[in-house]
């Protein structure tokens, strides 16, 4: 065990209003492919870029090729939760964790057993048709065809975010007095690229701020500590 982890250990030992910031780096161990690594999908040959792709003008306007890049790259099935999902539950079943802030949108949190999990960016387990409202499950989605279709004749609509979409006004509240109120922040991997949700952690009044990422962010953070490993080794150690 290094010197940070043996750091990381103690101040997670006294803390008991810990607060988990997290990106797609926290599922890459769970085998979910991440955005902009080397092998992300931002790194793949599409016939569109995925920020393209994942954007509401192309969903409204292109969405057989829409949902056939969700099924493919976004529904991954038969994942599981790895040590850093399973180490987050733990900690909130001891009352060390109040949330788990998080861009994923892979629902591994909610499997390993974690409650208090606030998404960002929304669910691949949810799915609304946009006419009545009926919700359709993950399942659902993973083996429909072309654009799925409600029982109604409406279209049926993944709860996730798309770029040119808003956050959700009473996630993005609860999250930023969670962080508020931290007196540990750990954000794990996550680039911090994204906003408006990377930006949250500006509201973060605490003195101890730990960094898990394998690679260099996108922000300089003031008076942290830095773990640049895979995140499931470092969270397996704790």
């Amino acid at each position: 065990m290094t010197e940070a982890v043996k750091t990381l250990k103690q101040w997670v030992e006294e803390s008991n209003r810990i607060v988990f910031f997290g990106g797609a780096g926290v599922s890459t161990e769970s085998g979910v492919p991440d955005f902009r690594s080397a092998d992300g999908l931002y790194h793949q040959k599409w016939a569109y870029p995925p920020e393209t792709i994942l954007s509401h003008t192309f969903y409204e306007s292109k969405p057989e090729e829409f949902f056939k890049f969700y099924r493919e790259k976004l529904l991954i099935d038969g994942v599981q939760p790895n040590a850093a999902h399973k180490k987050l539950a733990e900690w909130e079943k001891q009352g060390k964790l109040s949330a788990i802030v998080t861009q994923n949108i892979d629902g591994l949190h909610q499997a390993a057993g974690s409650e208090k999990v606030l998404e960002l960016h929304g669910s691949v387990h949810r799915n609304y048709c946009e006419r009545c409202g009926k919700f359709y499950d993950f399942n659902f989605m993973l083996h429909s065809t072309g654009v799925p279709r409600c029982n109604c004749g409406g279209r049926i609509k993944p709860d996730v975010v798309l770029y040119e979409e808003g956050l959700d006004s009473r996630i993005l509240s609860e999250s930023v007095n969670a962080i508020a109120n931290a007196d540990l922040l750990i954000i794990g991997g996550t680039s911090l690229n994204v906003y408006p949700a990377a930006g949250l952690i500006n509201y973060y009044r605490g003195k101890r701020l730990v960094l898990i990422n394998k690679s260099a962010v996108a922000r300089v953070l003031p008076d942290n500590l830095t773990i640049s490993e895979p995140i499931g080794e470092v969270m397996s150690q704790l």
